[in-house]
């Protein structure tokens, strides 16, 4: 049986990842309390619908039977319990594995792990069997001189093959250039870069790294820069909402990745921000676009289904300046004056010929721009 996959990934997932706040210190009771907080933050209502593990869920070894099996200390009730609980909580349930020989905490954390290359069918149905509903495949272990293309197909093919429906996300860093193909072979997202980490120099290389690559992104199949790092130690609260802001306006998948139990409140309300996620969830599924860069100030924008245009005015630098952008530059109807609406305060004002804003250092201006 194929598994029915067309109406997957319509708009770009949105989620939580254990990686970013935990790396490999993760475990069953640690991940129902995520699930908790995820409820009681009100971050499932806002849209996060996969509860995803990320590496080091799993035993050193397989089974006698070859299969994969979780940590027994870290997760002593199963694989199979957690994603019951995930989903009585109403999220879906994501888990983590490499298209290679081993994952990659044996790389970084000398966590000893089997990848899935050839295990691919068992591995699948061990999935399916546990309920899970998203995985991230990575690139680690030896590839065995299967090329890229094939090793992650046969992943796809097998998951296609249990029947159920999983959204499939490829995390091979675009080292393979993966937008030109990955959506053939079966995936709904596929990284375009290395790993992010909580610092602003992060944030803006990741970002530089998204230009020319929006046509290869739409419903049913998204660039990924990589999880978020909102509310994590080394971004400022300010770092924080333009991080987010510009995640929304690249239509990239979210991924919250902090520690979603103690987060406090201007966290809370970054990732929960109604306004900004409706412009990352907006139907017509453009990716936005870097439409002008005066030395550290930058204008990304992307035009939404209704005819609006989501306008992000960005400072790179420390110093407050001015960042603006020609309404002619917008491909807006015409129209006397336009409504230029603050995502991040309502606020609303009329413009006629320039959205600008001053814009503190290692910040944005978030606007929704639309024919008054």
């Amino acid at each position: 049986m194929t598994a029915d996959t067309t109406g997957l990934a319509r708009t770009p997932p949105m989620g939580w990842n254990s990686w970013n706040a935990f790396r490999c210190d993760i475990d069953g009771e640690q991940i129902r309390e995520v699930t908790d907080a995820l409820v009681e933050s009100s971050m499932r209502e806002a849209g996060y619908e996969f509860v995803t593990l990320d590496d080091c869920w799993m035993a050193h070894e397989r089974t006698d039977e070859d299969e994969l099996v979780g940590n027994p200390e870290r997760f002593p009730r199963g694989m199979a319990a957690l994603g019951d609980y995930v989903h009585e909580r109403g999220f879906a349930y994501g888990i983590y594995q490499s298209a290679g020989t081993f994952t990659c905490a044996h790389r970084y954390d000398d966590y000893p792990t089997s990848g899935s290359l050839t295990h691919e069918q068992a591995d699948a149905e061990t999935f399916a069997d546990w309920g899970v509903d998203f995985l991230k495949y990575d690139n680690c272990g030896d590839h065995l001189d299967f090329d890229a293309r094939e090793r992650y197909r046969r992943m796809w093919d097998a998951l296609d093959a249990t029947g159920r429906s999983v959204v499939k996300s490829q995390c091979s860093w675009g080292e393979y250039e993966e937008w030109e193909w990955a959506r053939e072979v079966g995936a709904h997202t596929w990284r375009t870069t290395t790993d992010i980490h909580d610092t602003w120099d992060s944030v803006l290389a990741i970002l530089d790294q998204q230009v020319g690559l929006a046509e290869h992104a739409g419903p049913g199949g998204w660039n990924d820069p990589d999880m978020l790092q909102v509310g994590n130690d080394g971004l400022t609260t300010s770092e924080s909402r333009a991080h987010f802001s510009l995640w929304c306006v690249l239509a990239a998948p979210l991924f919250a990745g902090n520690d979603v139990r103690e987060m406090d409140a201007a966290t809370r309300d970054i990732l929960t921000n109604e306004a900004a996620i409706a412009v990352n969830q907006d139907p017509a599924g453009v990716q936005g676009t870097r439409r002008k860069r005066d030395g550290d100030g930058e204008v990304w924008a992307k035009p939404l289904a209704d005819g609006d245009v989501a306008v992000c005015l960005l400072n790179r630098g420390e110093s407050t300046r001015e960042v603006e952008l020609g309404v002619d530059q917008l491909a807006l109807p015409d129209a006397a004056a336009y409504e230029c609406r603050d995502l991040w305060t309502d606020e609303a004002f009329a413009v006629e010929d320039v959205v600008g804003a001053t814009v503190p250092g290692h910040d944005v201006a978030f606007y929704r721009v639309g024919a008054a």
